[in-house]
């Protein structure tokens, strides 16, 4: 469900407060707002945000010929690829760059009047989204400016050709080489904003990219794949089921998450002490989660703990939990009552109920007594580590999360304990 926006008025009253407002001419007047947030084919002398930052001060103007030169609005040697790669690594090592890096997409696809640039502009922000959120202060207003893009194609076609009209009636041989570029090239605006709007909700609660190794041209290109064919991770378990119709038609199960199931089990997880609860190195993590969205499960894994930690990170992922929201409250109402429990499994809709028996049968193998005295997980634990990425909590209020934890981390012990899933076995 799509929140309200902040509103335009709110969205001008920030950009007054934040702007570090730019001046031109000999007289050094100062740009107006719009003008400020409008495509700029030259160059910058400072930043777009204030800030008192040298490193950024410098960096952001640097930045701003990387976001031209990605859009194609400034000539450069390196291909697109390498300089996503250089601009995301430059805002993913400095944290104060990021907002920066927004603001001047906002403005290089705002009264752009060439389609294939404006696409490119809005590939770039999806890609960095992949990577990393704007901070707290600046999400609403990327959240407005993307909010106001999820259905507009119609009026940018037509915002173009109006501002291509107007320069035409200045005909000069600059403007009428920007005019034949004009042709639709890309995809839909409405495209790229709907996936960044679902991506921006996503990366603020995540955080985006973790580890030290910094970013890939590997993960550029995957981050751009995924606008349009989404990532096994994120996505709904319907859309994940949809897609691997063309390659495991017969599967009842996705493949992602029996695949990292079993590379647990056959790299020896049920007799690694401290399984599920001691991550994996997060580097690794990152590697393989690349390679399992291409379908693929190396043969080179020798810790469990690497695809222990990506199986909890596609469970918490989920698009909607395995249990979905709307089960939530009755989970919770009967978590001492092993019963009524097992009785809202049967409710659920038939795929979550598989993969949800699914993984109760997985978690009932490390619950075994033998297993335990070697991993140390015992029911209680399997159960804490667990029911954060089966159950979601909608409250905002601390003192209802955390009392919530506890019914969720005893009614997935229920399930554990009671729950009969023999039918499983075998299941893919």
């Amino acid at each position: 469900t799509l929140r309200k926006p902040i509103s335009q008025s709110s969205m001008a009253d920030w950009a007054s407060k934040n702007l570090n407002m730019h001046t031109q001419g000999i007289f050094r007047r100062r740009i107006s707002i719009s003008n400020m947030l409008s495509w700029n084919g030259g160059s910058i002398k400072k930043p777009m945000l204030i800030t008192s930052n040298r490193t950024i001060k410098k960096e952001a103007c640097e930045m701003f010929k990387l976001v031209q030169s990605y859009m194609g609005d400034r000539q450069t040697r390196m291909d697109r690829n390498h300089v996503a790669l250089v601009t995301v690594t430059k805002c993913w090592s400095i944290q104060g760059l990021r907002d920066e890096l927004y603001i001047q997409l906002i403005r290089q696809t705002t009264d752009n009047m060439c389609y294939r640039s404006l696409a490119w502009g809005w590939e770039l922000m999806a890609i960095s989204l992949a990577f990393f959120s704007p901070s707290p202060k600046f999400q609403s207003y990327l959240e407005g400016y993307i909010y106001r893009h999820l259905d507009s194609d119609e009026k940018i076609a037509q915002h173009i050709k109006e501002l291509v009209d107007l320069k035409n009636k200045k005909i000069t041989k600059s403007r009428k080489k920007r005019k034949q570029n004009t042709e639709d090239e890309g995809l839909p605006i409405s495209t790229y904003a709907k996936y960044c709007y679902r991506k921006l909700h996503k990366v603020a609660v995540t955080g985006g990219k973790k580890g030290l190794r910094k970013p890939t041209v590997e993960e550029i290109t995957h981050a751009r794949n995924a606008i349009l064919t989404p990532s096994l991770f994120g996505s709904s378990l319907e859309e994940i089921m949809l897609r691997q119709q063309d390659m495991y038609p017969g599967n009842k199960l996705p493949w992602v998450q029996t695949q990292l199931s079993q590379q647990v089990l056959a790299l020896g997880g049920e007799q690694t002490e401290g399984i599920f609860r001691i991550p994996g190195d997060i580097d690794e993590v990152n590697a393989l989660k690349l390679q399992v969205d291409q379908w693929r499960i190396p043969n080179s894994l020798s810790d469990p703990n690497i695809p222990a930690s990506l199986l909890k990170l596609w469970y918490r992922e989920l698009e909607e939990p395995v249990i979905p929201q709307q089960f939530y409250k009755e989970c919770i109402s009967n978590y001492e009552n092993p019963d009524a429990a097992v009785a809202v499994v049967q409710l659920l809709p038939e795929l979550n109920r598989l993969v949800l028996c699914y993984l109760i049968h997985f978690l009932q193998i490390f619950a075994q007594p033998l297993n335990v005295s070697r991993t140390k997980m015992d029911v209680n634990n399997l159960a804490m580590v667990m029911a954060p990425n089966c159950l979601r909590c909608q409250s905002d209020d601390p003192r209802v999360i955390f009392e919530n934890t506890r019914k969720e981390m005893s009614f997935l012990r229920m399930l554990i304990v009671h729950l009969d899933t023999s039918f499983i076995k075998g299941l893919v």
